[in-house]
């Protein structure tokens, strides 16, 4: 088996103790990796005063990978999002959050299993902002027909890697009739090269919301705009119990950074409480990128097994009683156990 270099970002907050977390369990599952630990985020900022030093940047473009914790980003004043400037750096065009039902923590809305295809470069997220009077204030929403081809043919050419059905583009060009417009001609011409090989439908953005908390069973891979996919993203990990189950990714042409949707929870940040699936699952979608898809099936799965039959393993946020260090010691224990078992998906 090759040996993989890979970021290891721990973020802010939390980030530490659940990206720790992840990395035991990569370990265990047992890909080579030699691991390449850098700071971002508020802790960077106070070391380097840059939340996103250059030499981290230099770092992912030459591994290109990374795995990576939260970040903490001040509200209203301070230092610019490190996630937003790591994501345009590096053209991390597009965002990609698994929504799936986790077994032994059903919810009321029933089965879920979609996907957020979100563009990740612009939109309201240009940060484009001006103070035109006082009092005054215009954000600038920035729609280009070359982001929003991309995306869309990203979101369609997942699909079919993935064995989905779907796309349903997300907008509100009822109302934004250029911008929201520009994004579903996009995607409706993509569409087109795929047709008769994936179903394409389009939605109202507020439409959507109230469709998925009443069947989100309906929907398989949702393209978005920016802002609209951060807000849909969320709200979709409600439905399956939370943030701390919701996995995610960022890919672009030459690297590809994973981390879970949650932020820094300053919070509970060094209580050991802290819920590390979405990093552990994030991790395993790296795995899978990485080429080791047996890796990735037994993380998978040895999550899924502790989920449904050791409940009071699990995290407080899961109603369990266990630690963020206990409940990560047990996903070890299983894929150490299923490394000596066939991998079937």
């Amino acid at each position: 088996m090759s040996r993989h270099r890979v970021v290891l970002l721990p973020g802010d907050g939390i980030g530490p103790e659940v990206v720790d977390a992840a990395r035991r369990v990569v370990e265990a599952s047992g890909p080579e990796i030699e691991w390449v630990p850098m700071e971002i985020g508020a802790v960077a900022f106070e070391k380097y005063g840059d939340a996103l030093p250059a030499h981290v940047l230099d770092e992912i473009r030459a591994c290109g990978v990374a795995l990576k914790g939260p970040t903490t980003t001040p509200i209203g004043k301070g230092f610019a999002s490190a996630n937003v400037r790591l994501r345009k750096e590096l053209l991390l065009f597009a965002n990609v959050r698994p929504v799936k039902t986790v077994p032994g923590l059903e919810t009321p809305y029933g089965h879920t299993d979609l996907v957020v295809v979100r563009e990740n470069t612009e939109s309201l997220y240009a940060g484009l902002e001006n103070e035109v009077a006082p009092g005054v204030i215009t954000s600038i929403k920035v729609i280009t027909e070359v982001a929003s081809s991309r995306i869309a043919h990203f979101a369609f050419e997942y699909a079919l890697r993935w064995g989905r059905h779907r796309v349903t583009a997300v907008h509100k060009a009822n109302i934004m009739k250029m911008a929201d417009g520009l994004f579903l001609d996009c995607a409706r011409r993509a569409a087109a090269a795929y047709e008769g090989r994936v179903r394409f439908d389009d939605v109202l953005v507020d439409a959507l919301c109230m469709k998925l908390v009443t069947n989100p069973s309906q929907f398989d891979v949702l393209l978005l705009e920016n802002l609209y996919g951060d807000i849909v993203s969320d709200l979709a990990a409600g439905l399956i119990g939370g943030l701390g189950l919701a996995p995610g990714a960022n890919y672009g042409p030459d690297c590809a950074v994973f981390e879970a949707i949650h932020g820094s929870a300053p919070d509970i940040a060094g209580k050991g409480i802290a819920n590390p699936i979405a990093v552990i699952l994030s991790a395993a979608m790296m795995c899978h990128h990485l080429g080791d898809t047996e890796s990735y099936v037994r993380i998978r799965k040895s999550v899924r097994t502790i989920t449904r039959n050791h409940r009071d393993w699990l995290t407080p946020d899961l109603k369990g009683h266990g630690t963020t260090r206990s409940l990560a010691d047990a996903i070890v224990k299983e894929v150490e156990r299923r490394r000596r078992e066939p991998v079937h998906d």
